[in-house]
């Protein structure tokens, strides 16, 4: 539909679309900075989704029940915040707005989770809203069957353009939602042929509808700027069975001089094309101004899910007092009371019996402590169940047929599988976790990396965790990926030396609210080295001093995960030859990095020499080794130089020197 047709058929939706577009224009023009393009080419189908279709409360954005929107071609940041401020999200106020990009200000380049009411993931990386929204439809999906649709029952909408669709993570996510029949979950695509280099065509001939079909998804298509053809497809894809996407043909910054262009895509800031635009809106008002009829038609939208949500509220007051604080319980985030007893008991069991086992198993223990206890806990893997050790007997499976079960089957889809944790752990009231191999860290990183930007509790299983996998050889075994996931920023790195502190970083992970978790445990077995039982989660210490000097303390020894032993053993042959050891466990160094001077400096004082073993590079010692009190010449390291090799775990340890016996040789040679 051209511009002349659609103001003079629609002009109120016309006035509402061009007071997205005009904010946009003045922001990225105030900002000398950002993409204007994509809002000015989706300001229609925006404003009919939420004029039409979207059930929110301005008011209340935690309403639980609200359908939630990502806006997954995040760089077209300008459009949420539109209509945000619009439709009178409070904190998204007009100064917020002009303030676009700038330091200080909730409005960033991409949108932020935890910024604003309203913005439901961080966005920016392509392909990731399209494939977290994965997450929130299978929370949906799962909450519904439980609580019933009186209480869950809402849409997830995405907007994608055509680099989320290029993505190959995008494929991983369609896939997984279509074999699922996630019918609450519909993408828009702005099908407006253009990139930043220029024309799609450029760098892809993919028919992406038929890519969704062939995907199980039902695909509709509309004139992107028609709002009555926008919201006859949007209605029918509501209407359908399985996951739908809705293919939006639309011009890139519409109405413009860079219509259509890849120019169009990025910032427009040219005063005179600003002007030229205006006119050609027909919007003769000044930067910024949104005239009063149009603020408050924008402001009647927030307000139309006010009675649906009272009507929501009344529902769930209706529900037993039980069911309302366990429901109130879990969209908090918080852990039943029971599970640090849970916690303990299991704790007191592993001490009494010492087994020895690998620390996958150990991780497998603790959840067929929790899982039971702690109900909205929802597992998975990437084909990888068996060797994960990620699913419990109690869980059931989540399926077209039984969406009330709690473990999902990825397939081989690490990307998809890490996205779609973040969007169940994002909706809220569920706690997800899956597992992969270590290595394939690589395949998850990028949503890993948001889940610690959101600041959100996902959690990534990874097992297989060094050369002590075996004869699966260098490409499954990692060593480099400890120090790739403590190098992140806000995330807890935890390896487990024994069934003990399995369980205590399973209860930090679960009772945190604000950073991932990466569990790093082994496939070869090890022996328990918590063998006194005690109350306290030494864990929540990060490090902490597992076995002392009986003399004159000379040499501290730390040690993560399956090489803990190996300290222990080393241990006893330098306090046979007269040599003080203490034993520090290293088990989450993040953790360990947060407690206070003078706990850092009883565990590890100045003085001693010190080594650290562990089965991968020795990047992230050094604060622990040279810093801390430490000195180069009195610290020394275990680990690996390079990649490994294909080879029994006993052999590959011994040809790389990762040894008690190595261990005392280094510890004499600092001496």
């Amino acid at each position: 539909m051209d511009l002349p047709t659609l103001r003079r058929e629609h002009p109120e939706h016309w006035s509402k679309a061009v007071a997205i577009r005009t904010l946009t224009l003045d922001a990225v023009a105030a900002a000398n900075s950002g993409h204007s393009g994509m809002p000015m080419g989706m300001a229609d189908v925006a404003t009919v989704l939420f004029e039409k279709h979207m059930k929110f409360d301005a008011a209340d954005p935690q309403w639980p029940d609200r359908d939630r929107f990502i806006l997954s071609a995040g760089h077209g940041s300008m459009l949420l915040y539109s209509l945000l401020h619009l439709t009178g999200y409070a904190d998204m106020t007009l100064e917020q707005i002009k303030n676009f990009r700038q330091w200080g200000a909730i409005t960033a380049g991409h949108p932020e989770y935890g910024h604003a009411g309203g913005i439901e993931m961080t966005t920016g990386p392509l392909g990731q809203g399209l494939a977290t929204s994965v997450g929130f439809a299978i929370a949906e999906a799962h909450l519904n069957a439980r609580w019933g649709k009186k209480i869950v029952d809402h849409f997830t909408y995405v907007i994608a353009g055509d680099g989320c669709l290029m993505e190959g993570v995008s494929q991983e996510a369609i896939g997984l939602a279509g074999r699922l029949k996630l019918s609450k979950l519909i993408v828009l695509w702005d099908n407006n042929d253009i990139t930043i280099d220029g024309k799609v065509s450029l760098s892809d001939v993919t028919d992406q509808k038929a890519r969704f079909a062939a995907s199980g998804w039902d695909v509709f298509e509309c004139d992107g700027h028609d709002p009555a053809d926008i919201d006859r497809a949007i209605t029918a894809a509501k209407a359908s069975p399985r996951p739908a996407m809705v293919a939006c043909t639309t011009n890139i910054a519409l109405g413009s001089s860079a219509q259509d262009t890849s120019t169009g895509h990025g910032a427009l800031t040219d005063a005179k094309l600003i002007a030229d635009t205006r006119t050609a809106y027909g919007w003769a008002h000044g930067p910024f101004e949104i005239p009063a009829d149009v603020k408050s038609a924008w402001e009647a939208i927030g307000q139309k899910g006010a009675a649906t949500h009272a009507a929501w509220k009344a529902r769930l007051g209706a529900l037993s007092e039980a069911k309302q604080v366990e429901f109130a319980r879990q969209v908090a985030g918080d852990m039943p009371k029971r599970l640090p007893a849970a916690i303990r008991a299991l704790k007191k069991t592993i001490t009494e019996k010492a087994p020895k086992l690998a620390t996958r198993q150990a991780s497998e223990m603790a959840l067929e402590a929790i899982n039971p206890i702690v109900t909205e806990t929802i597992g998975g893997s990437a084909d990888l169940t068996k060797s994960n050790n990620t699913k419990t007997a109690d869980m059931g499976v989540f399926d077209i047929d039984t969406p009330k079960g709690r473990y999902v089957y990825y397939g081989i889809r690490e990307h998809g599988m890490a996205a779609a944790i973040n969007g169940i752990t994002l909706h809220g009231g569920l706690r997800a976790y899956g597992g992969t191999f270590m290595a394939f860290t690589d395949y998850a990183r990028p949503s890993m990396r948001l889940a610690a930007l959101m600041g959100i509790p996902s959690v990534f299983v990874m097992t297989h965790d060094s050369i002590g996998l075996g004869e699966d050889g260098p490409t499954h075994q990692p060593v480099e990926h400890l120090t790739i996931s403590r190098s992140t920023p806000n995330t807890w790195v935890f390896r487990p030396a024994d069934a003990v502190e399995a369980a205590e970083a399973w209860e930090l992970a679960l009772t945190t609210k604000t950073t991932p978790s990466v569990m790093a445990l082994s496939r070869q077995g090890v022996p328990t080295v918590r063998t006194t039982h005690t109350q306290r989660n030494l864990t929540a210490q990060g490090a902490y001093i597992l076995a002392e000097s009986t003399r004159k303390r000379q040499v501290i020894l730390m040690a993560t995960g399956t090489e803990v032993a190996i300290a222990m053993k080393a241990r006893e042959m330098l306090e046979a030859q007269g040599i003080g050891t203490r034993v520090v466990s290293v088990p989450c160094m993040e953790i360990f990095a947060q407690q206070d001077e003078a706990y850092r400096r009883k565990v590890l004082p100045p003085g001693p020499v010190r080594v650290a073993i562990e089965a991968g590079v020795r990047m992230p010692w050094d604060r622990w080794l040279l810093g801390e009190r430490g000195t180069e010449k009195k610290a020394g390291f275990i680990g690996m130089t390079g990649f490994g090799a294909s080879a029994p775990a006993e052999r590959l340890y011994q040809e790389f020197g990762i040894t008690a016996e190595a261990t005392v040789e280094k510890v004499k040679s600092l001496l």
